[in-house]
Formats: structure tokens, C-alpha cells, sequence
């Protein structure tokens, strides 16, 4: 994918985060959660993600980089900022209750909370390889 979502975690003393980033000391408190639980919470939920399809493109929303942004806290409640296709898509009042209840199947997660945004925009160019196979753009 050109942009990849923003996995958010808490800091875990100099433990790279997600994305690869280490947080400063100074930058936020040392997570109650043990990285191995971060990590798997992470991998679980991308996967729960990775379930969730727009029902007109034959792609997982993940692949398709409508996920813009997943936050886990020391109580594992994961904030979900999403977005869609379009702003008009015919199921944007039902995608992000598929996407909480996927998240929320995922063990140990707590509450879930799905923030639709469309700022930045989606473009196509958001859309990880698999999903550009999926859709016949190679």
C-alpha cells in the first residue's frame, strides 16, 4: 500500500511500535500491556479487519486502505478512523458496524469505537497490491 494505516499503541519503554517508530521517554506512559500482547492484539485485529469486504469491489478493506488509523490503549479498547470508497457509498451506515463487530470479535479487545472520516480522501492509490490484483488493475 502507498499509505499504510497508522497503528497506534502505548509506548512500551523502547519497544518500535507498529510502525517502527520508538516513542521518546518523555512522549507518553509505559503501557501496562506487555509488547508480545500488543503485537498479537495488533496482528489479530488487522486479520479481523482483513474479513470485512466492500461488498462492490472484490477486496478487504484493509487491502483496499480504507483504514486509516488503529489505536489501542492500556485497557485494549481499540478507536478504529476509517474511511470509504466514496462519501456516497450505498453501505456507509452499515460498513463501520461490520467493522466494529469484526474488531470486537477479536480476543481481549475491549470496547471498539469506529470514527468514519474522509479527510484525506481515498484514492486508488491507497489500495495494496493483492487488492489491485483483486480488482484487475495488474
Amino acid at each position: 500500500m502507498t499509505d499504510e494505516a497508522e497503528i497506534k499503541m502505548p509506548a512500551n519503554d523502547d519497544t518500535p511500535n507498529a510502525n517502527g517508530a520508538v516513542a521518546p521517554e518523555d512522549a507518553a506512559p509505559v503501557s501496562a500491556l506487555p509488547a508480545e500482547e500488543l503485537t498479537r492484539l495488533t496482528d489479530d485485529i488487522v486479520g479481523a479487519l482483513k474479513t470485512v469486504y466492500d461488498p462492490e469491489i472484490p477486496a478487504d478493506i484493509y487491502e483496499l486502505g480504507l483504514i486509516y488509523k488503529i489505536d489501542i490503549d492500556d485497557e485494549r479498547n481499540v478507536d478504529v478512523e476509517m474511511t470509504l470508497t466514496a462519501p456516497g457509498c450505498p453501505v456507509a451506515g452499515e460498513m463501520p458496524i461490520w467493522v466494529e463487530n469484526a474488531v470486537a470479535s477479536v480476543a481481549g479487545v475491549g470496547q471498539v469505537r469506529v470514527d468514519l472520516v474522509f479527510d484525506p480522501p481515498w484514492t486508488p492509490e491507497r489500495m495494496s497490491e493483492e487488492a489491485q490484483v483483486a480488482v484487475g488493475w495488474f
